[in-house]
């Protein structure tokens, strides 16, 4: 699958499972590693090991499985690696600690 179906996909999966604030950071110019990032929230480990799980089931479905997942068994911080897609799903708690978009989006770094 092309990068931007699989960007698609994913933010259609997190909508439908009623994700919070979702983000999408094009890091190409700052990363090796992947293309895209997507960071969402959910309301709690529950939630947010669901919206996690959905985004899985819907790209194995695809013929586009992840290259590994990190972070479900406390499902504080779960990490989806799609290749050129990264999806990180967290608690609100854990995403304002971590602040990723200011760490991978120069703009946002100067707020």
């Amino acid at each position: 699958m092309k990068t931007n179906e699989v960007k698609n996909m994913v933010i259609e999966a997190l909508q439908d499972m009623k994700a919070k604030d979702i983000v999408t950071l094009d890091v190409t110019a700052t990363s090796t590693f992947t293309d895209i990032m997507i960071i969402c929230s959910g309301g709690s480990n529950r939630q947010v090991k669901a919206i996690a799980g959905e985004v899985i089931i819907r790209t194995k479905a695809a013929n586009n499985p992840p290259l590994g997942v990190e972070g479900e068994s406390s499902a504080e911080w779960v990490l989806v690696d799609l290749g050129d897609v990264v999806v990180h799903v967290m608690q609100q708690a854990t995403r304002d600690f971590y602040q990723l978009e200011k760490l991978w989006d120069p703009e946002l770094a100067d707020d």
